[in-house]
């Protein structure tokens, strides 16, 4: 392939013509096996996945699948070096609905591994990032546990951690952080979402409510949850705007004990 834009090198400049991601690409390429992509591409694989150029350029080319042929290799030489710039993508979800962003980023911050749990922790706590770029750094987490079982603990505390700030989060982003915790099967983390329940800060629209999660976690089982909900169903709600007050008689009853106290003192004297 020839070079189509002087500021890439071989191998490199051939991610701009390596294809449309929509098509034939459900399955990611080996792309270090197929172009012969090292350690040594790295600084231009990080430009070529940051390139606001290529990002934004108006084409039909097949240079605009660029930055995201450049992720993917990054993901898959588990590139370090290159997690904070992925993090600084995560604001295109929110700020201009990029989709390829949301799916992609995620999982390629999961093939890098453990080493990206300090920064997506950090990312996932700052409130001035979108909820759809914080929920991303949520599901990374996720898909590090996934890819390297032996980081399942730390990507639990991580997102246990956030959840714990229920009350300040958006009762969405409790939902989302919900929803990774039992992607992870997360039972040592229900006390944390058991609280945020019970104080109605979780949107039970993404995870479902309290009992649907821990039949998801296993804690009950389907026999379990039928019987509490029928139980629930057939208890009488009592109207206690309805239930008449006790009257306060002038012979004493009602009368705290205090004032019959008195009143017997009177009668002695």
């Amino acid at each position: 392939m020839k070079d189509m834009n002087p500021n890439y090198a071989p191998p490199v400049d051939q991610l701009l013509s390596f294809g449309d991601c929509r098509k034939s690409m459900a399955e990611w390429p080996n792309y270090p096996q197929e172009l012969g992509l090292g350690p040594e591409q790295i600084p231009d694989l990080i430009r070529m996945a940051t390139d606001e150029e290529l990002w934004t350029i108006e084409s039909e080319g097949l240079e605009i699948w660029a930055p995201i042929h450049a992720w993917r290799s990054l993901g898959q030489l588990r590139t370090e070096a290159a997690i904070e710039p992925l993090l600084g993508l995560l604001h295109w979800i929110d700020d201009e609905g990029n989709e390829w962003v949301g799916e992609e980023v995620p999982e390629v911050l999961g093939l890098i591994g453990a080493a990206a749990i300090p920064g997506l922790s950090t990312y996932l706590a700052d409130r001035t990032h979108g909820l759809s770029a914080r929920t991303a750094a949520s599901e990374a987490l996720v898909k590090i546990a996934q890819h390297y079982p032996e980081a399942r603990e730390q990507s639990i505390d991580a997102i246990a951690h956030q959840l714990e700030q229920f009350t300040k989060n958006n009762p969405v982003l409790n939902g989302m952080l919900v929803a990774a915790l039992l992607d992870l099967k997360a039972v040592e983390a229900a006390l944390v979402m058991e609280r945020a329940f019970a104080a109605n800060r979780v949107d039970d629209t993404i995870a479902g409510d309290w009992e649907e999660v821990q039949l998801d976690l296993g804690m009950v089982s389907k026999l379990e949850l039928r019987q509490r909900r029928f139980e629930a169903a057939q208890r009488p709600v009592v109207d206690f705007s309805t239930v008449a007050k006790p009257k306060q008689e002038a012979s004493g009853f009602g009368s705290s004990s205090a004032d019959k106290s008195k009143k017997k003192g009177k009668k002695k004297k």
